[in-house]
């Protein structure tokens, strides 16, 4: 008889994990999803037409907290523990839950869920959100076309709409934004790299999605998601570090996996980090995975009217999962606003609307800072309320989107963007063109 599986997700990795181990698969029936992380991604099904053969009416996403009723509901074999970023305690914990129930709890591997590509590919990955992912891509980006490619980015899932019509996204325009009705999320992390020229790939389906990145580029860039690993088989790893939180990189799954695949590690922020810090991540690494070349990069941060901050009390709005699961009390908008001389950072908590307010109940470190939340419509409007109720002479958006094209915001707005810098040698570009060279030989060569 097939086993009964129960797969704990939030909206991504879960529905990867499926398509890889389960879907149809006849020695497994999975009778529900779980959510969790996200707010608004439960109460829906994964739907039949993804789902393949034996789930006619699509699998139930439930959420969470309901974990125990499903197992004794569905006489549950196994449960898949299938999403990122969270502690290894955290994790134990669940598996006790599940344990205690009477099922097994799994967690897939990481290559037992990778995809093989026709084409090189370079996975950018992380021990934590927030580490500074999206800036390595952007670089990356540059760093390929330089040499004649053309990249597609293949960004981690972040399905959180029409299950049905996000099985293969494709951005190039802001148009595309509209047109697959983008979270606030979503934005933050495709629109810098549209900004740019570059192609980026999303969606639910990966085998699909991969398939068709192929035929438009040269080379694959995995563009990851939390702390999550690939779902491509990377030619070239690369794992970014934090010294901003030192020990992370060996407290969270899966980001510690990653650590140990890495090929090439990143650490992060040198501009801004403690010496500390930075020492102590470099001795983890070298204790836990020798053979990976680290690299130094600064992560500078600039502001396009830095006047307009100077003595002035300002309303930072940082990138939200790095403040909630991420666990960051504040970020680049932060850095940018005290360099430019800010006179007070005002704390938005005291005029937070709606849905706003429960992201602070929920998560207490967030400094004096706005998580900038949008998943769906009216936390949007949430969000715009209360940057409109506070009381300061600027917003200072620390967010990669210019929220502006979304929000209507009764305030001047200054936008902090945040680059890549090498910080000595050898650079991200030295290291990874020479494993390129050793790995993929004919990779420099473009379809042309």
């Amino acid at each position: 008889m097939a086993k009964t599986v129960i797969i704990m997700g939030a909206a991504g990795r879960d529905f990867h994990n499926f398509n890889m181990l389960y879907r149809n698969n006849p020695e497994y029936r999975v009778a529900a999803f779980t959510a969790s992380q996200i707010d608004g991604i439960d109460n829906r099904h994964y739907p039949a037409s993804l789902a393949g053969h034996g789930y006619s009416e699509g699998i139930p996403i439930r959420p969470e907290a309901e974990l125990e009723a499903l197992i004794a509901a569905h006489q549950a074999d196994v449960v898949l523990f299938s999403y990122s970023d969270v502690p290894h305690e955290y994790v134990m914990h669940c598996a006790s839950q599940v344990q205690a129930c009477g099922a097994d709890f799994v967690l897939a591997g990481a290559r037992s869920t990778m995809l093989r590509s026709n084409r090189p590919v370079i996975a950018v990955c992380a021990v934590r959100t927030g580490c500074g992912k999206s800036q390595t891509t952007r670089a990356l980006v540059e760093i390929l076309r330089n040499q004649g490619l053309n990249p597609a980015v293949v960004r981690h899932p972040m399905p959180y709409g029409d299950l049905s019509l996000q099985a293969v996204q494709r951005f190039e325009t802001h148009e595309d934004f509209d047109t697959h009705h983008c979270t606030l999320e979503e934005r933050e992390e495709y629109e810098p790299l549209v900004d740019m020229g570059a192609t980026v790939w999303s969606g639910v389906d990966y085998e699909a999605v991969l398939r068709q990145a192929e035929a438009d580029a040269d080379i694959i860039l995995w563009d990851g998601g939390n702390n999550d690993t690939p779902f491509f088989a990377p030619d070239v790893h690369i794992t970014l570090l934090d010294p901003h939180r030192p020990g992370h990189e060996l407290s969270y799954y899966p980001g510690e996996t990653n650590l140990l695949m890495a090929d090439v590690a990143v650490i992060a922020k040198t501009d801004t980090a403690s010496d500390e810090g930075i020492v102590r991540v470099e001795s983890n690494v070298r204790r836990m995975n020798p053979s990976a070349t680290m690299v130094r990069v600064a992560s500078p941060v600039v502001l396009d009217a830095p006047e307009a901050v100077q003595g002035k009390r300002v309303l930072v709005v940082e990138d939200g999962p790095t403040l909630t699961h991420g666990e960051m009390s504040e970020g680049a908008g932060v850095v940018a606003a005290r360099k430019a001389g800010a006179a007070e950072l005002v704390d938005p908590r005291n005029c937070v609307m709606g849905s706003i307010r429960e992201v602070f109940d929920k998560h207490p470190h967030i400094g004096p800072v706005l998580p900038a939340m949008g998943y769906g419509k009216p936390q949007i409007a949430d969000l715009e309320a209360t940057i409109n109720a506070c009381e300061c002479d600027a917003v200072v958006l620390g967010t990669p989107a210019d929220l502006r094209r979304v929000l209507s915001v009764n305030k001047q707005v200054v936008r902090a963007t945040y680059s890549h810098a090498d910080s000595g040698e050898p650079t991200l570009q030295s290291i990874v063109t020479a494993l390129l060279d050793k790995k993929c030989p004919e990779w420099r060569r473009t379809r042309n």
